[in-house]
């Protein structure tokens, strides 16, 4: 049995009795192993939610038929659902501007297998960063952004997106906004690192912000895009400690670290399958 690959059933649905115990009785009724189960009921939103991950050896079927099997449970709870396979790595484009410390840090943790993620492609708004990318031998894509040529620009990002199979866009540091086109296109599969503690200094310059404001922390964002500006559902965030005696340029480089590790966890928990939408929430199974 390979104790490795595993399927990924991820769920939401109206929260009624029954949820856990009809998922768990078919799952059971085919040997299905399972690995690690987390569940969450919101009564805010009258929602369930849930997560397992089962064996994939334990079934005597594949993932179509896992699927197929499933879809009479799910439709009888009015379940949002999907079922991923961990042998099946989930192909991310990159979209960088200038700064590259996000960048560096991704393809660093893809070398080093530190999760299930290929990087299909980079693209960026500048050509500054092409020799670094393709000396990994990863195709690299010069997509120019003008106030004139603005929505064809944004077009073929949406081509390109699609000519490399993309599952997810990650923004690491992209420092131009999408246009309502993209993130209609793409609704929860656009990640972004906000170099702030949303909801707070959202926006442009946040650490210059953050400084005029004498502010005692300060923190990074990963969240979901959205046509509101840095208002999407919120996936990870941490902070770190500044006094009086931090100019903004110390600012700007404790925030640097801040944001690789947070955009590492927050797509890390995307590409598990750990985050489960929840209206303008997320419901995160670490």
């Amino acid at each position: 049995m390979d104790a490795k690959r595993r399927y990924t059933l991820a769920l939401s649905c109206p929260d009624r009795v029954g949820i856990v115990a009809a998922v768990s009785t078919f799952l059971a009724s085919h040997n299905g192993w399972i690995v690690e189960a987390s569940h969450h009921a919101d009564h805010g939103s009258a929602r369930f939610f849930m997560r397992q991950e089962i064996l994939a050896e334990s079934l005597f079927f594949d993932l179509p038929e896992l699927r197929r099997l499933f879809a009479p449970i799910a439709a009888q709870f009015g379940m949002d659902w999907r079922v991923t396979d961990s042998a099946v790595k989930h192909r991310i484009v990159l979209m960088v501007s200038r700064e590259d410390h996000c960048l560096d840090d991704l393809l660093y943790r893809w070398r080093a297998q530190e999760f299930g993620f290929d990087v299909a492609c980079v693209i960026s708004n500048h050509e500054s960063l092409r020799g670094f990318v393709e000396w990994h031998g990863i195709p690299y894509h010069h997509v120019p952004v003008t106030p004139e040529k603005k929505p064809q620009a944004f077009s073929e990002v949406l081509r390109l997106f699609e000519q490399y199979r993309g599952d997810t866009l990650v923004l690491a540091r992209y420092m131009q906004i999408l246009p309502p086109q993209v993130c209609l296109a793409l609704p929860g599969r656009i990640v972004n690192i906000h170099h702030s503690f949303l909801p707070s200094f959202a926006g442009a310059r946040p650490y210059h912000q953050a400084y005029a404001r004498g502010v005692k922390l300060i923190g990074a964002t990963c969240h979901y895009v959205t046509a509101d500006l840095d208002a999407g559902p919120i996936i990870e965030q941490d902070t770190v400690r500044v006094d009086h005696g931090d100019f903004v340029e110390d600012l700007v480089r404790y925030g640097k670290d801040i944001e690789k590790a947070v955009l590492a966890r927050g797509l890390r928990y995307h590409v598990e399958g750990r985050v489960l939408l929840d209206a303008n929430k997320t419901v995160v199974f670490r």
